[in-house]
């Protein structure tokens, strides 16, 4: 059996990728702090015989001595998933994201070269900053504020892709590394900032729904299942990236707003207020490196995708 460890490993994505791995035969160690991670995402796995969850800062030494998995089938993959990613923690734990996407990164790195392991990084589109180019592809290098609001995340971001890709280059590190763009679903936490969970928890709590800028900036929306299905692809092959993933099809954030009252069934209304800081006007992948590459594809349209995280937000 092989054997798999998460960084991250009961936020959002990371607990999807704990299920999608263990489905797929893997023996699954999820890392994870818990600062905005949740033990309730990991709930259907941690009674799974071949799932070990190990409360820690991956900042913090490791100690492998005691990992049951690690013992019974070595360390086959590193997936480096660990990073606060919404707007509210830029401002409320940058430090946190700083230490995670550099500290974090250095300390997951060397864990898999000394194993042999295979290694995917965890990107986002963030680091294309407010692109000049759209769609954006991979080989562009991005319009990021060094010094605003969103640094501790953007700027991070592409240290960590800088170190994986160093230690590709000249420590044999066999790593892959994906840009994650806005991606939503079950799990996502309804108190997180991002659009998707503060519209929607708006609209089910009959609030205004409260829009950041006039809404004609643009996202793209992939739904979490698409999201893994893609990461789980890039973790099989031999490829280097960057890929990004994300879906393509671009919606303004009024016109999800409007869905968003639609499937809620609300009377809430639309209200605009100043735009964030450094906040992207418009964010679309351009896939067709990865739907070369690996064959993947966003099958999930934001129709369906949403209705599926309304019902969960309405748990």
């Amino acid at each position: 059996m092989q054997h798999v460890l998460i960084t991250g490993g009961s936020g959002f994505i990371g607990s999807h990728l704990c299920e999608r791995f263990l489905s797929e035969g893997y023996a699954v160690t999820a890392l994870d702090n818990l600062v905005t991670g949740q033990k309730e995402n990991i709930k259907n796995v941690l009674k799974h015989p071949h799932f070990e969850f190990i409360e820690q800062d991956v900042c913090d030494p490791i100690d492998l001595r005691s990992w049951k998995n690690l013992k019974a089938h070595g360390l086959s993959g590193v997936l480096h998933f660990a990073c606060p990613a919404s707007p509210i923690d830029f401002e409320k734990i940058p430090f946190v994201i700083l230490k995670v996407d550099s500290i974090g990164t250095m300390k997951t790195v060397d864990l898999a070269i000394e194993h042999k392991a295979r290694y995917v990084l965890a990107s986002t589109s963030e680091v294309y900053g407010d692109p000049l180019v759209h769609p954006q592809t991979e080989d562009y290098w991005g319009n990021v504020n060094p010094v605003g609001v969103r640094s501790c995340y953007d700027e991070a971001k592409r240290f960590s892709e800088a170190y994986v890709h160093t230690a590709r280059l000249y420590s044999d590190l066999n790593s892959g590394i994906i840009r994650i763009f806005n991606t939503y679903g079950p799990r996502m936490r309804k108190d997180d900032g991002r659009v998707v969970p503060e519209l929607c928890m708006q609209a089910i709590q009959g609030k205004t729904l409260t829009i950041h800028g006039d809404g004609s900036q643009t996202r793209s929306f992939c739904f979490v299942d698409d999201l893994v299905d893609g990461i789980y692809k890039m973790f099989q092959s031999k490829e280097s990236g960057p890929f990004n993933l994300g879906n393509p099809n671009e919606f303004t954030v009024k016109e999800f707003a409007e869905k968003v009252v639609e499937y809620t069934g609300s009377k809430s209304k639309l209200s605009f207020i100043p735009a964030r800081a450094d906040d992207p006007k418009q964010r679309k992948p351009d896939i067709t490196r990865v739907q070369t590459k690996l064959g993947w594809n966003a099958k999930v349209n934001l129709d369906q995708g949403l209705k599926k995280t309304i019902e969960f937000f309405n748990l």
